[in-house]
């Protein structure tokens, strides 16, 4: 038997042109999702969407613009009538040791990878309460706890697990659950640009002996999105094969 737990649901996955993103957001639709792929890169975009079928369809967004996150909030609400899934995945790395990093690599990525995150979750998390049904799934990373060189991406992140954890109280009673994961050394293009020896330094802090997948984060986010985790929020969950920085 075919299940499609999530038939006749609208998910809206930001960062979702390429990589962990569109592997949400085809795994969502696998299981019966329209997406709504939200990316900068509109042309890759329209191919995720493709892919995806069930009517899903492509969005050129810069989260990082509360006014614009708002605006097409809404216009997808007004199409589609409900957004039940939101997936931030969305996120940029500027990375420098500290007495080295500018003020524009600071201020950058807290915009893409936390201020993002919270503009989302307002416009989305603000219809999700008036329907009294939501999921929403925000991605972090292993590198909330801190690690050299990312002093501004390990703040963004960890700033997204408390956003994560104080929405997931704000929202609870409202059938809304919001839950963080935290992917650790997953196959990107990112990482595959890595220098040899860097990604084999990474790779041997992974008990499991290999490299996680797109696949294997996207799976998380749909069991997180699906009823089967109506009693799990405010959650932060890592995904790493026991990585550990």
């Amino acid at each position: 038997m075919d299940v499609k737990p999530f038939e006749g649901k609208l998910a809206f996955v930001t960062g979702a042109a390429r990589g962990i993103g569109k592997a949400i957001a085809l795994t969502l639709a696998d299981r019966g999702a329209r997406v709504v792929v939200i990316d900068q890169i509109l042309d890759a975009a329209s191919e995720t969407a493709n892919e995806c079928g069930n009517g899903s369809v492509a969005m050129k967004l810069d989260v990082s613009d509360s006014s614009k996150v708002n605006n097409a909030v809404s216009e997808i609400v007004e199409q589609f009538g409900q957004i039940h899934i939101l997936v931030n995945n969305a996120g940029i790395n500027r990375d420098a040791m500290l007495h080295k990093m500018t003020d524009a690599q600071w201020s950058q990525v807290i915009a893409v990878d936390l201020s993002a995150v919270f503009y989302t979750c307002r416009a989305v998390g603000s219809h999700m309460r008036e329907m009294k049904y939501g999921r929403i799934v925000n991605v972090a990373s292993a590198s909330w706890m801190g690690n050299i060189g990312q002093t501004n991406y390990a703040a963004a992140k960890g700033g997204v697990v408390s956003l994560t954890r104080s929405i997931s109280k704000e929202l609870a009673f409202k059938n809304v659950t919001a839950n963080a994961i935290c992917p650790g050394f997953i196959e990107t293009d990112m990482t595959r640009a890595m220098p040899q020896h860097l990604y084999d330094a990474q790779l041997a802090k992974i008990p499991l002996k290999r490299v996680g997948q797109p696949n294997d984060v996207a799976k998380l986010v749909a069991f997180l999105a699906s009823d089967d985790a109506a009693y799990l929020t405010g959650e932060v969950i890592n995904i790493g094969g026991g990585y550990k920085l």
